[in-house]
């Protein structure tokens, strides 16, 4: 689905999204990745959701945004609040969503200028399905 203008000048926009990919600032992912406001957007090293640890969330909190915004995939899945801590300890906002969904708010969020973090995963064992 087409979201809005390629690009918003300094920052990490999604363009499009699909079941396998996503497109910020005209670059397509294939595979798990990490979009901050602004700065490089980077691949996040998880393939199921089933294997999410602690560490990977605290990646997550090195880029010290204001908030998080987990895309689980085709369906929200909440991870244990366990694995949220290294979130929680730094007091940085996190909501789960659809990938969908996480990206629609990501953009909004960008647009009025706040901090925010895009954590997409993409499953190596989901369907196949181009970006839209």
């Amino acid at each position: 689905m087409k979201l809005q203008a390629d690009r918003i000048e300094g920052l990490n926009a999604v363009s499009r999204h699909g079941t396998d990919g996503v497109i910020v600032n005209g670059v397509e992912h294939r595979s798990s990745v990490l979009v901050p406001w602004q700065g490089e957007v980077v691949s996040w090293p998880i393939r199921d959701f089933a294997l999410l640890e602690a560490r990977h969330f605290e990646m997550l909190a090195e880029f010290k945004p204001e908030l998080v915004i987990f895309g689980s995939g085709v369906r929200i899945r909440f991870p244990k609040p366990a694995l949220l801590r290294p979130l929680i300890e730094r007091r940085i906002g996190v909501e789960t969503m659809d990938t969908a969904a996480a990206s629609r708010t990501y953009n909004v969020l960008l647009s009025e200028g706040r901090t925010v973090l895009l954590a997409l995963l993409f499953e190596t064992t989901s369907p196949s399905a181009a970006c839209t």
